[in-house]
């Protein structure tokens, strides 16, 4: 895979994939804000699946789960711009404009299509990735940029933006539910439902009665199942949208638990 990256700070990048496609899951630690220059990106999260293509603007919140698949498209690299937003930043921004976001606020991806003044804003960045000296203040003064166009043009982006709190202990069964197909360390999950590895295992084996580990195995072989029969869809799909992270260890652990292949139940149901 080659990769490349040019940087105006560590939070303003201009990112490029030239390989067939990069797959990882994620645990996004601040809000980002992508702009689309070239290529495809598929993000699988619990409550859908999303595609995003050449132009499109789109803003995914900080502390959720995902699948990223990213794929060059039409003899173009997958090259996008990347803001982070962070929590320090936002603190800072919002510290003066007493915004109190709405409790429990559904934390969703936002896309704004080719939205023109987001555009300028992104596309505006493009020349700093090749100074050798930059001014000063002007990744400040850009996220500022991007924040003020992100307020004037979506009134609820307060919610997610000015909304700092940690993740609060939860259901632990609903959130594995739901989440069991993101390839993350078990101490993500812990902290994403509101506890310390050693709670989060003693918690689980008390609801599922068996190790996370093997729990989330059977539950994605479960899911890839399902996607084959009533999806019609592709091992090489299946495989990485439901967590595993190659073909042949996918194909591997299908075959030991359900005792054929996938290419063998497609086969059959052809």
């Amino acid at each position: 895979m080659e990769y490349q990256a040019k940087y105006i700070t560590e939070d303003i990048k201009l990112s490029c994939y030239q390989d067939k496609f990069f797959k990882s899951d994620i645990m996004f630690e601040h809000h980002m804000l992508i702009w689309f220059i070239s290529g495809e990106t598929k993000i699988v999260q619990a409550e859908g699946t999303y595609m995003f293509k050449a132009g499109d603007i789109f803003l995914i919140p900080r502390n959720q789960l995902a699948t990223i698949i990213n794929y060059p498209k039409d003899g173009l690299p997958h090259k996008t711009v990347v803001m982070h937003l962070t929590a320090d930043w936002l603190r800072g921004f919002y510290e003066k404009l007493h915004v109190k976001p709405a409790a429990g606020s559904v934390q969703k991806i936002r896309h704004y299509n080719n939205h023109p003044l987001l555009q300028s804003c992104m596309s505006s960045l493009i020349p700093y990735f090749d100074m050798q000296e930059l001014p000063e203040n002007i990744a400040h003064l850009k996220i500022m940029e991007a924040v003020s166009i992100l307020r004037s043009i979506d009134p609820a982006i307060d919610h997610m933006l000015a909304n700092f709190e940690e993740p609060g202990k939860i259901d632990l069964a609903d959130y594995m539910e739901k989440n069991f197909m993101f390839n993350m360390p078990l101490e993500k999950f812990g902290y994403l439902t509101g506890r310390s590895l050693t709670t989060f295992k003693r918690d689980f084996r008390r609801i599922y009665d068996t190790t996370p580990q093997r729990w989330l195995t059977q539950k994605r072989l479960e899911l890839a199942h399902y996607q084959f029969v009533e999806k019609k869809k592709k091992p090489i799909d299946v495989c990485y949208e439901v967590g595993f992270e190659n073909l042949s260890h996918f194909s591997f652990a299908f075959k030991k638990h359900f005792g054929y292949a996938p290419t063998e139940l497609l086969a059959s149901k052809a």
